[in-house]
């Protein structure tokens, strides 16, 4: 089987690596070999972040997918991350270490079914948080993000009808915040949904001192139990500047690793989810490793292509995107 095969089937080139090689020394050596740069979310593993140019959530890893300078860049979180960087820059070459990093979310809003949905209401303006597929991004008018998805609502004006899709937590939590009235998609994240109401109400009576932190895309049965509730940026800076010492941390696990690097004397608890797992640990995010990432890079493939029809619709509610957010200093 030729590497391509190998990809196309596995979703990466399982190629030997000699366990004595240097894989953070290689990658560097890499990186300024081809002018690659490195875009890591949250979520990824903490070697995968600290081998990282640029760590964060979707809104600040567009940012960095528009304005970067580099030939090639590498994604390291799931397929439509890098199918968004690649719409924002189109000449550039964007790898994934592995093809099948997906995304559950996405997953639950196909394009096809979700056209038919918009058809229903011709006078909405339809509004898609970035979660979502390239495909589904052609079909909106803004995309948003969970750091400016309430902002975003909010500057429009109050009579404007709107369709919020994929996910139903996050777009039932901005209906809230801004008091509007959103048509919503039934999508969501199966990480952010797995968290037990029962199994936090007894990890809290353990420790009565611990702050629970909760991404919007969480159910309201556990946003409604929230001393803070915002995205994966969001939950690191306000456990940073909390003078609070524990934390009972309710989104995907991976966002631990930076938050005991920026604050190594305080306490941070995965929230407990509705199985017999000890972590909340997506399986899209988790199947890149950093051998897969120095092997993307090595061969400069897999490869993320969108077509030129899908980047030219996509791109505009992208741009809106991160036009409104600059105005708003976001």
């Amino acid at each position: 089987m030729d590497i391509f095969e190998e990809i196309k089937v596995k979703g990466f080139a399982d190629e030997y690596i000699d366990p004595s090689l240097d894989l953070f020394a290689e990658i560097d050596r890499l990186k300024k070999e081809k002018n690659a740069v490195i875009l890591a979310h949250y979520y990824q593993e903490g070697d995968i972040q600290d081998i990282a140019d640029y760590i964060g959530d979707s809104l600040g890893l567009s940012q960095q997918a528009a304005k970067t300078d580099a030939d090639i860049i590498v994604f390291a979180g799931v397929h439509f991350m890098a199918e968004t960087a690649k719409i924002l820059s189109p000449n550039k070459k964007v790898l994934l270490p592995d093809l099948k990093a997906g995304c559950s979310l996405a997953d639950s809003c196909p394009p096809h079914l979700f056209r038919k949905f918009k058809e229903q209401y011709p006078d909405h303006l339809v509004i898609t948080y970035v979660n979502c597929t390239a495909e589904l991004k052609a079909l909106s008018d803004i995309v948003c993000t969970s750091s400016n998805a309430v902002q975003i609502v909010e500057s429009l004006p109050k009579d404007q009808k709107i369709i919020f899709g994929p996910d139903r937590n996050l777009g039932a939590w901005v209906a809230e915040k801004t008091g509007r009235d959103l048509v919503l998609w039934n999508g969501a994240c199966m990480v952010h949904e797995i968290f037990s109401r029962e199994k936090i109400t007894k990890l809290k009576e353990r420790h009565p001192n611990a702050k629970l932190l909760a991404h919007p895309e969480c159910e309201e049965v556990i946003l409604q139990m929230a001393d803070y509730i915002g995205s994966t940026t969001g939950i690191l800076k306000y456990a940073t500047n909390s003078p609070e010492k524990e934390f009972i941390v309710a989104t995907e696990s991976g966002i631990m690793h930076q938050m005991q690097k920026e604050n190594p004397d305080k306490t941070f608890i995965p929230a407990p989810p509705n199985n017999h797992c000890a972590c909340n640990d997506c399986p899209h995010m988790k199947r890149n490793t950093l051998e897969k990432l120095y092997l993307c890079l090595k061969n400069e493939m897999p490869e993320v292509e969108v077509p030129a029809h899908i980047i030219k619709d996509a791109v505009k509610p992208i741009e809106r995107m991160l036009e409104i957010s600059a105005k708003l200093g976001l």
